[in-house]
């Protein structure tokens, strides 16, 4: 009896679903400019982005062979996009025999589902959580409330974000939005028995949250934890969770159920790969060779450490990612936070105005391609424009993702479909750029118009234009936040008129030169070179 093969049926891979923290109720553009106005926002992201810069290129000029290190990374994490299915089969296989039990969630509802329903099952009514961008992503804290069971952040910076019922605003460090002498009004609001004079030194307000946090840790009922993890081993099963402060380390070991939440993307295919990441990471990061907490689990050990593990593989829109040839190296994110730091538009901004888990250069091209980008009123839409393309993140990015490639492709998608939706291809910048491309077309308008910028300029006082009237079309837009220099002579023109001048010259010099009968012959008495070796016509005549 022969075999007939029906084929594989193909569904297009979902994004991510609607209740996930991935796109933000406005625009870029709009939220930006509120942000903008927050001084206090901007010197406090200007103190913390600056610092962190220097502590990472010290880091980083240590290593002789960084750059050989960041190709490693980068084909690393292509062989990971390549053969994703068959890593994470294999992922799944290596934490089943070592005791854990994996879950496979499509989107931000069904994760939420399986956790809380594993957290009930245990009668958890409190659950520890370790910094993860993963459960911030599927809004899990927001989730487990509903179901009347409380989060509480373990994370120094993640716990002053949540008792300041805010978000966060930075991967690395959520709270970089706020200074010492907020966090201290945080904390006497929100910690009843703290002492009224402690001060805003880094010490007293650490050792607050060090003991708020370790009454939660020894006073559990139900004793579950939730993290995420910065990598999943495929061929071994371990997880390995980086971090700073030692908090994450007690709520992977002390509770009796830990649940791990893991986007897809995050498999490294061997042990040994984990080499090269842990030490990109923490350079990139913390400016540090190594995070002071590193630690690694597999499954579950009678005697040591939680006896149930759950691991939930997220995906949420990363399958979507994953479609797109040009977009997917999006996936290769390691979190590291480092083109955040170096990027111009953040550190003016900072994260709240991309309005998704994932802010500045990376979430510019991650969050639109987890959500889609559905309209001109889509704000996932602005988000591929939340940069001036200066290529600062390409520079700094561990594994080589190729940020402002991706933005510009983001941009052409964006652009194409609003070209193919009747009556949306209709605002100022496209009206101004289809001129603009007509003008370009044509070599005499192009130079028409360059030729005439400068005369028209004159004018204007100054050296710069300053704030034009908004009467005139979409100019305004860039003289009311910008010093543009004046146009100066266009090109053609300084060309043409030193083609003159060198006609010119070349007149003169004939006209000045000395006229005989027999103008054109050499020298009596034969030349330099001949009769007369080594002298010279006026020798000659001496």
């Amino acid at each position: 009896m022969s075999t007939v093969h029906l084929g594989i049926p193909t569904v297009r891979p979902q994004h991510a679903s609607p209740g996930s923290a991935l796109r933000g109720e406005r625009g870029f553009p709009e939220a930006a400019r509120e942000e903008l106005a927050d001084e206090t926002l901007r010197a406090n992201l200007r103190h913390a982005t600056t610092g962190i810069q220097a502590k990472r290129a010290g880091a980083v000029r240590e290593v002789r062979d960084w750059q050989k290190l960041r190709t490693a990374g980068s084909a690393l994490k292509w062989q990971v996009t390549d053969h994703l299915p068959e890593l994470l089969e294999q992922l799944e296989a290596s934490v089943t025999a070592a005791g854990g039990v994996v879950h496979w969630a499509r989107d931000a509802e069904e994760a939420g589902d399986i956790v809380t329903r594993l957290a009930r099952e245990r009668g958890a009514e409190e659950v520890l959580k370790v910094k993860s961008m993963a459960t911030q992503e599927i809004g899990l804290n927001e989730v487990l409330e509903h179901a009347g069971i409380r989060a509480i952040e373990s994370d120094l910076a993640e716990l002053i974000v949540q008792l300041a019922g805010d978000t966060p605003s930075h991967i690395l460090v959520p709270a970089i939005h706020r200074n010492r002498a907020e966090i201290r009004e945080i904390f006497l609001a929100a910690m009843p028995d703290l002492d009224p004079s402690i001060t805003d030194e880094p010490a007293e307000l650490a050792e607050a949250a060090r003991r708020f946090l370790r009454e939660k840790f020894l006073d559990m009922p139900g004793s579950v934890a939730i993290s995420g993890a910065n990598f999943a081993v495929a061929d071994t099963g371990t997880m390995v969770v980086v971090e700073s402060e030692g908090n994450g380390r007690m709520c992977l070991t002390l509770p009796r159920t830990l649940i791990s939440v893991v986007g897809i993307e995050k498999i490294v295919p061997s042990f040994q790969d984990l080499e090269v990441f842990l030490q990109l990471l923490p350079r990139s990061s913390t400016g540090e060779r190594m995070n002071p907490y590193t630690t690694l689990f597999t499954g579950v050990h009678e005697g040591d450490g939680p006896e149930e593990f759950h691991l939930v593989l997220l995906d949420n829109g990363r399958s979507a990612v994953l479609e797109d040839p040009e977009g997917r190296s999006a996936l290769h994110c390691i979190r590291c936070s480092a083109c955040l730091n170096v990027c111009p538009v953040y550190a003016r901004t900072g994260g709240h105005a991309y309005g998704s888990t994932y802010p500045g250069p990376i979430g510019a091209i991650l969050s639109p391609q987890m959500t889609g980008m559905t309209g001109s009123d889509d704000p996932s839409s602005t988000l591929p424009y939340a940069s001036s393309l200066c290529g600062a993140c390409y520079d700094v990015c561990p594994v080589k993702i190729d940020i402002p490639k991706i933005l510009v492709h983001l941009r052409a998608e964006d652009v194409d479909r609003r070209r193919e939706t009747r009556g949306d291809f209709h605002g100022t910048w496209d009206v101004a750029l289809q001129g603009a491309g007509r003008l370009m077309s044509s070599p005499r308008a192009y130079d028409l118009a360059v030729r005439s910028a400068g005369p028209l300029s004159s004018v204007l006082t100054g050296e710069n234009i300053g704030k034009l009237p908004g009467m005139i079309p979409l100019i305004p837009g860039w003289t009311d936040h910008r010093d543009l220099p004046k146009p100066g002579t266009s090109f053609r023109s300084w060309w043409d008129q030193r083609e003159k001048d060198r006609a010119r010259a070349t007149a003169e010099d004939a006209d000045a030169a000395p006229s005989g009968p027999d103008d054109g012959a050499a020298p009596r008495g034969g030349t330099d070179g001949d009769e007369h070796p080594g002298g010279t016509d006026g020798e000659e005549r001496a």
